[in-house]
């Protein structure tokens, strides 16, 4: 019976019902993706060396951190606007546990005789300019990513999910990295206005590269949770403010 229900093709509506059978799991992996890479990956910048010779330097969270946006196109063509804005809320509210909870470790004096002291705070000492940038890209990025996906896909009729995908990672990340760069890293040594511009164009182009590279696995994810959920939810009496009440799920 179950292996019949979730061969079965999705029903269109654009009132999703009252609970879903793995909303709570897709959400589970945004939040884990999301820490992790801004944990990891924000701060430091790398390279690869060019045909030419030259260096393109780049952020090293970018290997992995549009993977959560991939993740939240899922959220909205799955479960909808309103399903992605109370994970956008979550992984928001988890990203400034993650910076009070670093704070407060740091702070802490080390025992006597442990020596790591210096290289904890290298590692998870961010300032608040640099969690604050990051909070705002994220809060800005997602929604806008958000939005237009689950817009695009009103005006498409459901059809081409690749040019939303790809569209809503073009506004997404696009604000998402021209806010964050700037807002972190603008006048500290080491990262000159020059690296700066080259780091948030080379974040902007990985990130959509990625998010086309991996479009066949958003189809293949895309319909699964679909006939698994059983509804193909259009967004087209959602209130789209960020602060609109979500209903429970």
């Amino acid at each position: 019976m179950e292996n019949s229900q979730q061969s079965s093709a999705p029903q269109r509506t654009t009132h999703a019902p009252t609970s879903f059978r793995y909303y709570d799991l897709v959400m589970a992996a945004f939040v884990t993706i999301l820490l992790l890479s801004n944990l990891i990956g924000a701060s430091k910048p790398s390279y690869i060396t060019l045909p030419g010779g030259d260096p393109w330097i780049f952020g090293a969270g970018v290997l992995f951190f549009p993977i959560s946006y991939i993740i939240g196109d899922v959220l909205t063509e799955v479960y909808g606007y309103a399903r992605a804005r109370r994970v956008i809320w979550t992984g928001f509210a988890a990203l400034a546990f993650m910076a009070f909870m670093a704070w407060v470790v740091v702070s802490l004096p080390p025992a006597d005789g442990w020596p790591f002291q210096s290289d904890y705070e290298n590692v998870f000492g961010n300032s608040w300019r640099i969690v604050a940038a990051s909070m705002i890209a994220f809060w800005a990025g997602e929604f806008a990513n958000s939005y237009v996906m689950a817009k695009m896909k009103v005006w498409t009729d459901g059809k081409h999910l690749w040019t939303r995908t790809i569209g809503s990672t073009v506004v997404g990340q696009g604000l998402d990295s021209m806010i964050f760069y700037p807002l972190a890293f603008w006048g500290i040594a080491g990262w000159p206005p020059e690296t700066l511009v080259q780091v948030v164009i080379s974040q902007w182009l990985i990130k959509t590269a990625w998010e086309a590279l991996l479009t066949p696995v958003t189809y293949v994810v895309v319909n699964r949770l679909k006939r698994a959920e059983g509804v193909d939810l259009y967004d087209t009496e959602t209130d789209f403010s960020p602060f609109a009440k979500t209903e429970r799920v």
